[in-house]
């Protein structure tokens, strides 16, 4: 996958910061119910972290790709996406400045954290300002492929049309209503499904774990030099 994709992905995957544990069963709520009660959980979470496995599938070329790593994420606007296999790479924000790191190419591509309304609704779930509710439109789904069929899907359309994705799938486990992972799909039919294991909210992260410093002679590309 180019670093372009990567990095994009990178700012649609956020949205799922989130487990889920309403009273009532998952089995029994509605998509909106689902998508509602999924957003009074995220308000309740200040950080969590998780082990994930990222599958990429493209739509034209039809290349697919799989890759696993460690995510922390931390309101507002911090996260930390270290990718370990196969290949390595690093996507840092530091709620101000967001950086894309791929040792190999000892390439960083940085860029600023969009501010209020000139935000996608991804990245203003990511930074506490988005909201499932007011930014998507829920329907019903089935549980992708690669995920528990005992799961529940939900399927978000943003009511404000997104450059990168059409639409998300979320996926919440069953009894236990741990998010599993979510699922974009682009225009040209790229699917992009990332799923969640080990995962933990509200440790306390410390924000030292998302600062970012540029390795000494790696070649730096911002929004001014591209």
């Amino acid at each position: 996958m180019s670093p372009g994709s990567s990095w994009r992905w990178f700012l649609g995957a956020v949205l799922v910061a989130a487990t889920l544990a309403p009273r009532t069963p998952a089995a029994e709520l509605s998509p909106a119910q689902l998508t509602q009660s999924l957003q009074l959980k995220y308000d309740s979470i200040k950080d969590f972290s998780a082990d994930f496995v990222h599958t990429y599938q493209g739509g034209v070329l039809r290349k697919q790709l799989t890759e696993r790593g460690h995510v922390l994420i931390k309101k507002p606007g911090k996260m930390r996406w270290e990718y370990i296999a196969p290949e390595k790479k690093l996507f840092v924000s530091d709620g101000v400045k967001m950086y894309s790191f791929v040792p190999e190419d000892n390439q960083v591509i940085v860029g600023s954290v969009p501010e209020g309304d000139r935000a996608g609704a991804p990245v203003l779930f990511l930074a506490g300002k988005g909201n499932l509710v007011r930014d998507f439109t829920p329907g019903s789904a089935e549980v992708p492929a690669g995920f528990p069929s005992t799961a529940r899907a939900v399927k978000l359309v943003p009511k404000a049309p997104q450059s990168d994705y059409d639409s998300l799938v979320l996926v919440v486990d069953q009894p236990s209503f741990e998010l599993r992972g979510i699922v974009t799909i682009d225009a040209q039919g790229g699917r992009s499904a990332i799923s969640f294991a080990n995962l933990k909210e509200n440790v306390g992260t410390p924000d030292k774990m998302f600062a970012f410093s540029i390795p000494r002679g790696a070649e730096v590309i911002t929004d001014a030099t591209r």
